[in-house]
């Protein structure tokens, strides 16, 4: 007989204790996982919005309409939001239209309540107008009227091939001329700076035919690419384009305001993907234009760029330096304990003390006495005593030190002591032994203070608005001419982009696209130098595998 089988007792679960505390932390883990992709998405949905080319309305009011429109009962423009306001106890529906023509109207955007509409339409051949002054502008080609006299009006078929050709002349045109006034005449200003430098360093009176000679030649060369530029300039406002506003209007546009001319009803979903990646491409590598709200962002990109990476070549050897000194050569004394003390404090300054000691210590004090010793010539006017790319990343560098020198002491603290004894057992000095088997090894951890460093300095606005950021910098602190790098330049930067546009715009509602895309941009720039320092850190600790790491 085989003995009945009998159940297993019933599994008891015995609670530990802290699991609700588990629980709590791992809740807490996920909101902020949802707060930070909520935040991503917002920015991203927000930023490439801006260049997705949006449908133009035509909009009718009633006649006793109550909102106050400056182009009268039509309206013509691109609905921004909408929205409820508050009126007597009730909430009224209505819309922010973005009527362009502020040179006619006196203003970009308008409100109008929901009931004073009439009607809408989207016409097919309005106009979305781009010019280098004063914002869009809404409108319907009337003709254009061209540099020999004759005259394409908008009912002619090649209109619009002929106004396409004109914008890509103008735009051809208007290249010249920047490298003529920026590039060829720049070069000849600075000529005629050395030349100025020159005759200081001699006695009065001396005769100087080699300097004259020089001088006038390169005074007749610039009035000759001056007489040029001019010429193109003519040449540029030979031709007019007239267009018709939303309450009859018309308006005459010297042809090299033209920026870009699009019928946005008429495109179809390619044709708006493809005005989409025009947009994009304006943004990320042309010049900004209408004090930041329009063109692009190129000087900010390249400013914060270069500035992040020399910042990166002043903080590493610093902190590296220090820690190894802290970590490996020093005692435990007072003096240790209190740089100890003093690192940990730095990492919580507020980053605008920082800012003032830049401007203190590297602005006024080291860059003055670098002028006064080697740029006496150009004083009073500073060439070093002022801000500059340098003065900013040596001013972020002593910012983001104290984390290279934590993330630094803890990479090598995590180096197993066996590889030390290993290497002073083969006859290896102390220092032989840091630098040929400690900091390999550490090497990974090191990257890792520099990425939080270039993460944290990259999006800091505040110092830099004390030591060298400009609203518009008319030179980029890296070019083609000797001596390539100029660290006493001034630099423009992404993070004080965006505080001009959200704060210190003339135009306020046209500059809040712009905040959203430039701060998306920043994101990704600075995910991108994290992401490539990230990699080169993977790909040497895979070099230097350790028990570790």
């Amino acid at each position: 007989m085989h003995a009945p089988l009998q159940e297993p007792p019933p599994t008891v679960r015995v609670r530990t204790p802290g699991e609700p505390l588990v629980w709590l932390t791992s809740v807490g883990l996920a909101a902020g996982l949802l707060m930070i992709v909520g935040l991503l998405g917002l920015i991203a949905w927000n930023g490439f919005a801006v260049f997705w080319p949006k449908r133009v309305q035509e909009l009718k009011l009633v006649a006793q309409s109550k909102s106050a429109s400056p182009s009268g009962p039509t309206v013509l423009g691109v609905v921004t939001q909408e929205k409820l306001k508050r009126v007597d106890g009730v909430d009224v529906p209505e819309i922010q239209v973005q009527i362009g023509n502020r040179d006619a109207f006196g203003q970009a955007f308008v409100f109008l309540d929901q009931a004073d509409i009439a009607a809408r339409s989207t016409p097919p051949d309005v106009l979305f107008i781009e010019r280098l002054e004063y914002g869009p502008a809404f409108g319907y080609g009337v003709s254009l009227k061209l540099a020999d006299g004759s005259v394409v009006p908008a009912s002619a078929p090649d209109f619009r091939a002929r106004l396409d050709a004109l914008i890509a002349e103008i735009a051809a045109r208007r290249a010249q001329i920047e490298q003529i006034e920026r590039t060829e005449i720049g070069r000849l200003n600075a000529a005629l700076a050395d030349l100025k430098l020159q005759r200081k360093t001699l006695s009065p009176g001396t005769p100087t035919p080699d300097l004259d000679a020089r001088e006038k030649a390169l005074q007749e060369s610039y009035e000759k690419l001056a007489a040029r530029a001019g010429e193109l300039r003519q040449q540029q406002n030979a031709a007019q384009f007239i267009y018709r506003l939303a309450n009859g209007t018309e308006k005459t546009l010297p042809a090299g305001q033209l920026v870009h001319v699009t019928a946005p009803n008429q495109l179809g979903f390619l044709a708006r993907v493809g005005a989409f990646f025009h947009n994009l491409r304006v943004f990320l590598f042309e010049n900004p234009r209408e004090a930041n709200t329009e063109g692009g962002v190129f000087p900010a990109i390249f400013g914060t760029f270069v500035m992040t990476l020399l910042m990166s070549l002043a903080v590493t050897p610093f902190g590296v330096l220090a820690a190894i000194y802290l970590r490996e050569y020093a005692h435990d004394t007072t003096f240790t304990r209190a740089v100890r003390i003093a690192i940990n404090n730095l990492a919580g300054v507020p980053s605008i003390v920082f800012g003032v000691f830049g401007l203190g210590f590297f602005v006024y004090l080291v860059g003055g006495t670098v002028d006064r010793l080697f740029f006496s010539l150009s004083l009073p006017t500073p060439t070093f005593g002022t801000g500059g790319v340098l003065w900013a990343a040596l001013t972020l560098a002593l910012m983001t030190v104290p984390v290279v020198i934590v993330a630094t002491e803890e990479a090598l603290a995590a180096v197993p002591r066996g590889m030390r004894e290993a290497s002073l057992a083969c006859g290896a000095s102390k220092w032989q032994t840091i630098q040929r088997i400690v900091l390999p090894s550490a090497v990974p951890g090191i990257l890792t203070g520099l990425i939080l460093a270039m993460a944290r300095g990259a999006g800091e606005v505040a110092p830099l608005m004390l030591v060298g950021v400009v609203k518009l910098a008319p030179t980029l602190p890296l070019d083609f001419d000797f001596p390539f790098l100029h660290a006493e330049r001034k630099f423009m930067h992404l993070g004080f982009h965006i505080y001009d546009l959200g704060f210190q715009s003339p135009d306020s509602e046209a500059a809040k696209p712009m905040v959203y895309a430039t701060t998306l941009l920043l994101i990704v720039l600075v995910v991108a130098l994290n992401l490539g320092a990230i990699l080169l850190r993977e790909r040497l600790r895979r070099k230097y595998k350790t028990g570790v790491f």
